[in-house]
């Protein structure tokens, strides 16, 4: 990221220059830290680096918490999803990538390091997720946003749009994507963590049918490949695993915080992933 003399963040030019006014839809100019359309709607660039275009309330429940951030970057920083993010990476292409539930940045700045010529836009509805992704990398510019609204970004403007776990707007996906731009969609698998189910939200056998009956209408899938491994948790990880995803909302309503707190071993936990890659 650019920096001031202040140590404040800017976001790229190159991310700057997709996004646009989402009250009004007009193009946004940077001034100073305010971005400005014509119209005068003005958007402050947080000294983070990440700038909310958001101009209503999130329901509660649906942004990541500061604990649940905490939980995510100290399970992605010890390596367990690495294999996810290599795999991912192998789709980075030049030009710009947006990554919409972006999260913390941990995967697109994976996927930016991969391609020297790309640039990131991190979409996602936790400020506090962002802060951590507006850092994540020096090609990469973070924005607040609701991806079931329609996404303040240039149309045709993005060769690659990321979707790691998110929500899946199929009409803003092909929207944003150039003509020929990729889609890459991971999603969790039914036996992933599948040794924590009693501590976690399980995830649907048929979300790969239902993937696909909902992207069909606007991409084309070119291939798919599982990620799928056996590693070690340390009672630690497991806690921030669990901590970093839906359940945690929902732990201290029926007694798994005190499980979760009980657990003193290793477990032996099965990861496993689907990487699906669509074409516009």
């Amino acid at each position: 990221m650019t920096s001031s003399g202040h140590g404040n963040h800017l976001p790229p030019p190159a991310v700057l220059d997709v996004l646009l006014c989402s009250v009004c839809g007009n193009p946004l100019v940077l001034t100073q830290r305010t971005l400005r359309c014509e119209l005068g709607h003005s958007f402050d660039v947080a000294k983070q680096g990440y700038v909310n275009l958001l101009h209503a309330r999130i329901p509660a429940g649906t942004a990541d918490t500061p604990d649940m951030v905490a939980a995510r970057v100290a399970f992605l920083g010890s390596g367990v999803y690495t294999p996810l993010a290599d795999e991912l990476a192998k789709h980075a292409t030049e030009g710009l990538v947006v990554d919409a539930g972006a999260g913390t940045g941990y995967y697109l700045a994976r996927v930016l390091d991969a391609v020297p010529a790309s640039h990131g836009l991190a979409l996602d509805v936790s400020a506090v997720a962002l802060r951590r992704a507006a850092r994540a990398h020096e090609r990469l510019g973070a924005a607040v946003w609701n991806l079931w609204e329609p996404w303040p970004v240039a149309s045709g403007s993005a060769s690659l749009v990321l979707n790691v776990f998110a929500p899946r707007n199929g009409p803003e996906f092909h929207r944003v994507l150039r003509p020929g731009g990729k889609l890459v969609v991971a999603v969790p698998n039914p036996g992933h963590l599948g040794e924590l189910r009693d501590l976690i939200v399980s995830v649907d056998d048929r979300k790969e049918e239902r993937l696909d009956a909902t992207l069909a209408e606007y991409v084309t899938l070119e291939s798919r490949t599982e990620v799928t491994r056996t590693v070690t948790l340390s009672p630690e990880q497991i806690r921030q695993v669990v901590g970093m995803g839906p359940s945690a909302h929902h732990l201290h309503k029926d007694g798994r915080a005190d499980q979760l707190a009980s657990i003193t071993e290793p477990v032996d936990v099965t990861t496993s992933f689907t990487v699906s890659a669509y074409r516009r």
